[in-house]
Parts: C-alpha cells; sequence; structure tokens
C-alpha cells in the first residue's frame, strides 16, 4: 500500500520556503506520493446566506494546484503528484489537460489527477460556470481530457465542447493520466447514488472522503459494485483512503491497518486538522508517522 502525504496548504500559507521545506521532506521521508487540494476563490460567508456551510473562505490560503506542482516538480525526484481533488467543472476542460500534461511533463510522470464537482456555487460563479450542470458537464470531460492526453489532433463534438481537429502539444508521458474521483463532502462522505455511479463508471480511482470504518467499507463496495455493473474489472478501480494525525502514534497505526483490511492501494496522511502551528510541527508529524511503519 502506498503511502502518501495531504499538503497542509491552509497551514503553510503565503511561505514558498516552507512549502519547499514540507514537499522535500516528505519526499526524503520516503513517502509516495503529495496530495494537494483546489479552490480558485474563497468567499466571504458574511455575504452569502445562501450557501450552508463554509468549509473554506476568502481568509484561507489555498495553492493554485498545478502551478504548484509544476514548482515542485522542479527540486524533487521520485514523490508523486496528485491533486485531490480539482474541481473540474468550474475550469476549462481543455485548458485543463494542457495544465496537466505540463505537469506530468515537468515530473516526468508523477501526476495522478483527482477531480469532483465541487460544493460552493459562488466559485461557479466567480469563474462564469453552470452550477447546476456540473455532474453532466464532468462526464463529458473525463472523456476529452483522456482523448486530448492521447491524440492529437483531436475532432470531438458533445453537448458542452466543439474542438475542430485541434490537440495539444506536449502529450503527457501517461497516455492517458490517471483520473480519480471525488465524492461527498468533509463531513458528509455519502454522495448521491449518481455521483457514486459515475466514479464506478470513468474512475481510475476513488477517494472516499471519510476515516477508515463502516462508512468506507460501505462506499468502497458501492463503487466497485458500479464498477462491476458498468462492465469493468472491480480491482481496476483503485482506492485511496485518509488518516488524519489527530490522536495518538498507536492510533494512526490502527487506523493504517484498518485501511490495508478494506484493501485500499494508498493512503494519505493528513495534519491540517490537528493542532500545529508551524510548518516544523507539521514536518515533525509525518517524520513520527514514518518513524512507526
Amino acid at each position: 500500500m502506498q503511502i502518501g502525504v495531504s499538503f497542509p496548504t491552509t497551514d503553510i500559507g503565503h511561505d514558498s520556503g516552507a512549502v519547499r521545506e514540507f514537499v522535500q521532506a516528505a519526499e526524503d521521508l520516503g513517502y509516495d506520493h503529495l496530495r494537494i487540494l483546489d479552490h480558485v476563490v474563497g468567499a466571504d460567508p458574511s455575504k452569502h446566506p445562501e450557501v450552508p456551510e463554509f468549509y473554506y473562505t476568502h481568509n484561507s490560503v489555498i495553492r493554485e494546484p498545478f502551478t504548484l506542482m509544476a514548482y515542485i516538480a522542479g527540486f524533487t525526484e521520485n514523490i508523486g503528484l496528485v491533486t485531490g481533488i480539482v474541481i473540474l467543472p468550474q475550469r476549462q476542460t481543455v485548458l485543463v489537460a494542457k495544465q496537466a500534461a505540463e505537469v506530468d511533463v515537468l515530473s516526468g510522470g508523477r501526476l495522478r489527477l483527482g477531480v469532483g464537482v465541487g460544493w460552493n456555487p459562488v466559485e461557479f460563479t466567480a469563474l462564469k460556470e453552470d452550477f447546476a450542470t456540473r455532474g453532466r458537464r464532468i462526464e463529458e470531460q473525463i472523456e476529452v481530457l483522456r482523448l486530448l492526453w492521447t491524440e492529437n489532433p483531436v475532432e470531438y463534438h458533445g453537448k458542452y465542447h466543439d474542438i475542430e481537429f485541434a490537440g495539444i502539444n506536449p502529450l503527457p508521458i501517461q497516455k492517458p493520466i490517471p483520473i480519480w474521483m471525488g465524492a461527498g463532502a468533509p463531513g458528509k462522505p455519502v454522495g448521491p447514488s449518481a455521483v457514486l455511479r459515475r466514479v464506478g463508471r470513468l474512475a481510475d480511482g476513488y477517494f472516499p472522503l471519510c476515516e477508515a470504518g463502516d462508512t468506507a467499507k460501505m462506499l468502497i463496495d458501492t463503487v466497485k459494485n458500479y464498477a462491476q455493473e458498468a462492465g469493468r474489472n472491480p480491482s481496476n478501480l483503485k482506492i485511496e483512503g485518509r488518516i488524519d494525525l489527530v490522536g495518538t502514534p498507536e492510533e494512526w497505526k490502527t487506523a493504517l491497518v484498518e485501511w490495508e483490511t478494506l484493501g485500499a492501494d494508498a493512503v494519505s496522511i493528513g495534519t491540517t486538522r490537528a493542532p500545529f502551528n508551524t510548518p516544523d510541527e507539521h514536518i515533525e508529524a509525518i517524520r513520527t508517522f514514518r518513524e512507526i511503519l
């Protein structure tokens, strides 16, 4: 099972030196990948009563994932780069294909693109995209991404995309780049059945948005059943769990064993929910976790 680290973007903040220090420590400690979240804009909750809950706001520092990964690719050699997740329907598909291909080339084929539909309509409004159609559009977007990563030129005419014999260059090293999907929201991991069915049909991998346990087992069984219904081999749908480094190191180890029992192919450990105040504390936590493996 691969072990990765979630990048603590909101805690590291504006300090680019701390970014490099944390990522270099993760690679030196032998972690397999770095998982990076995405929000283009944050909203002021006091001005948006129509949104029931905000997980990130205009005060949250969230680095732009493709730019950040390109930077990281320049000073690392082995650690994988994972978006967990990019909110795909609020972005232009062809531009995402180009950005992702560039990161894959710069990193020597280390990118895994996690995507999802998002939860915040304020972001979609700011980017002039339709929040209501995001679920339908992401399915076509995934099809277009895979075409653009494997063919040049491309002719494609769908409901949301028209490409007239055009393509990106350079193509990525991975043809195509693996596409993983998330579902649900923080504290609400059980997404609608239509979303889980989409994961089973289209994704190379799935991020359950919960800790190991009965909910995780149910979600994994559900998406794998949907994969089988779609005519896929369920074992080809990979799973990445998560462990928040709260509690004791013994509890962390127990969580790791639980994910192994559930058949997870990878796990990312996260330090953001723990009471750490400095980059050094985040680094010490991932060092401690590595020592208990």
